[in-house]
C-alpha cells in the first residue's frame, strides 16, 4: 500500500509567503478575504488576477477557494454530492463572486501551485462541489477559445507536447495523448512586469522540467517490448498491459454482442491488444494504422507465441482474410492514411482511435473531418480516454469539451464509466509504474466514450 500523503497546511500563514512581493501579497489577501470591491481595483493592472506567490504558488483562485476551508459534510479526499448550493455554508457564496471576478480578469483556471494543485483541484480536496463547478466551467470556456483559435490548451499538467506538430504519429496517448500542455502554459501571456516592479521573481511548478513529447521525436525514437509495456527511448509508456481492461470494455462497447463479420479500423497498434481482441470476433474486415518503424517492424516478426517479441498480424495474418485486402496493416501517419481510405470508399462498423504523442486537436480533427465519411450510419467510434487523464479536473473538462465538439460533428457521445483498480498505478515509480518516467494515469474511473450518429 502506498504511503499516505503529507497533510497540506492550508492556512493562510502557510500559502503567503513572508517574503511574497508586496503588490501579490495584496492581490492575495483580498481574494482569501472575498473582497471583491477591492479585488477589483487591484485587477486592473495586467496579469494580477493570475499573480503567484514565488515560493508557494498560490494565485488569486487558490486563495479564494482555500479560505472556505472544507466542507462539513465531505472527506478530505473526495467532494461531497450535493446538487445544490444550499448544501456548502455562506462562505462559498462569497467565493463564487470572487472567483467571477477573476476568471473576468483574466484569471488562469489550471494554474498549480507548489502542491501540484490547480485551484479546481483545491477545490475538489475541500469538498467544495460549486467551486470546482465553476473551474472546469472556466476550462471549458478556455479550451472552446482555443479550438476557435486553432490552438489547444493541453490540460494534463505532467507534459506539453507541442502544439505546432499538427501530423503526429501512432501508438498510444496514454494521457500523454492526447497528451496535455502543462497547466502554466498560459503564463507565458502574464506579464508580472506590470506590477509595482518590486520584485520578478516567478513561481516554478513541479513540472517545470518535464520533457516535452513530440511526435517526430517518437518516430525517431527506438522501442522496448515486454511482457506488460511498451516504452520509448525516454521511458514514456506508449502503451502498458494493465490497460486490457479498458480495451476489453472498449471492444465489447465498439461490438455489443461480440458479433462477428463486423469491418473494423483500429488507429495506433501499440501492444496490439485490441487488436487481438477484435481478430477473436472474427471481422470480415480489420484494417490497422500504424506509423512507427518499431512497431511495424514488430508486427512483421510475427512470431506468434514466443512472448513480448511476438506478433500474430503480420503477412500471413493479411493473407488469412475473407478477401483480398480484408485484413491489412497500413504503414504511416494516420492523416496520410485515412484520406487514402476514404478515396477507396473503406466503410467501417466500428473504429477505434490510440495514438501516441498527439494533442487533443488531432483527436478532434479525426471525429470531425474523418469519421463522419469511414463510420456506417449504424456504426460505433471509441478512443483511449487518457485526456487530462492525471488530473481529474482536466478529465471533466475533457469530457464536457468532445461532448460539444461531437455534437458539432453530428454525434451523439455516451460515457460508460468503470473502475480502476489504482492497486499497482498509485505510486509513481512503483508498480506498473516500475522503469517508467511518468505516471500518466492517476484515477479511479475510466470513461469510455461510445459516439454514434445522431438521429
Amino acid at each position: 500500500m502506498a504511503p499516505a500523503a503529507a497533510p497540506i497546511d492550508d492556512s493562510m500563514p502557510a500559502r503567503i509567503s513572508p517574503d511574497c512581493p508586496q503588490d501579490v501579497r495584496d492581490v492575495l489577501y483580498h481574494a482569501w478575504a472575498h473582497d471583491v470591491s477591492g479585488l477589483k481595483k487591484l485587477l486592473d493592472v495586467r496579469g494580477k488576477a493570475s499573480a503567484q506567490d514565488p515560493t508557494t504558488g498560490e494565485t488569486p483562485l487558490h486563495a479564494a477557494i482555500r479560505a472556505c476551508g472544507p466542507a462539513e459534510t465531505t472527506a478530505a479526499t473526495e467532494p461531497h454530492d450535493a446538487d445544490d448550493d444550499a448544501a456548502e455554508d455562506g462562505c462559498v457564496e462569497e467565493a463564487r463572486e470572487t472567483l467571477q471576478e477573476l476568471f473576468f480578469s483574466g484569471a488562469i483556471w489550471n494554474d498549480v501551485d507548489a502542491n501540484n494543485e490547480t485551484p479546481g483541484c483545491v477545490a475538489r480536496r475541500l469538498g467544495r462541489k460549486a467551486l470546482y463547478d465553476m473551474c472546469v466551467d472556466a476550462g471549458v470556456r478556455a479550451e472552446l477559445l482555443f479550438s476557435l483559435m486553432g490552438d489547444y490548451e493541453e490540460l494534463s499538467s505532467g507534459s506539453d507536447a507541442g502544439e505546432d506538430d499538427t501530423a503526429e504519429a501512432n501508438g498510444n496517448e496514454n494521457g500523454d495523448e492526447t497528451a496535455a500542455p502543462d497547466a502554466q502554459a498560459e503564463a507565458e501571456d502574464v506579464d508580472m512586469a506590470d506590477g509595482d516592479g518590486e520584485d520578478d521573481r516567478k513561481f516554478v511548478p513541479p513540472d517545470a522540467n518535464e520533457k516535452t513529447v513530440t511526435s517526430d521525436e517518437y518516430l525517431k525514437s527506438d522501442l522496448t517490448y515486454d511482457a506488460d509495456k511498451l516504452l520509448d527511448a525516454d521511458l514514456n509508456g506508449v502503451m502498458m498491459a494493465w490497460e486490457t481492461d479498458i480495451m476489453r470494455r472498449s471492444v465489447e462497447a465498439l461490438i455489443p454482442g461480440a458479433e462477428q463479420g463486423k469491418r473494423i479500423l483500429n488507429i495506433g497498434f501499440g501492444m496490439g491488444i485490441i487488436d487481438g481482441m477484435f481478430s477473436a470476433l472474427k471481422p470480415s474486415r480489420h484494417h490497422i494504422i500504424e506509423a512507427h518503424p518499431g512497431v511495424l517492424a514488430h508486427i512483421a516478426a510475427e512470431q506468434p507465441g514466443s512472448g513480448s517479441g511476438s506478433s500474430k498480424f503480420g503477412p500471413a495474418w493479411e493473407a488469412s482474410g475473407p478477401e483480398d485486402g480484408a485484413y491489412k496493416v497500413h504503414a504511416g501517419r494516420w492523416q496520410e492514411v485515412v484520406p487514402k481510405l476514404l478515396g477507396q470508399g473503406e466503410v467501417y462498423d466500428a473504429i477505434y482511435f490510440d495514438t501516441f504523442g498527439e494533442d487533443y486537436a488531432q483527436l478532434k480533427l479525426f471525429f470531425t473531418e474523418y469519421v463522419t465519411g469511414l463510420m456506417d450510419q449504424e456504426g460505433r467510434f471509441s478512443f483511449f480516454n487518457g485526456l487530462g487523464a492525471d488530473r481529474r479536473i482536466c478529465y471533466d473538462v475533457y469530457t464536457k469539451v468532445v461532448e460539444m465538439h461531437c455534437a458539432d460533428a453530428g454525434m451523439d457521445v455516451e460515457w460508460e464509466e468503470s473502475d480502476v483498480d489504482m492497486t499497482a498505478l498509485r505510486e509513481e515509480g512503483k508498480g506498473e509504474w516500475e522503469g517508467v518516467r511518468r505516471r500518466y494515469w492517476t484515477l479511479d474511473k475510466y470513461r469510455l466514450p461510445i459516439c454514434t450518429f445522431m438521429g
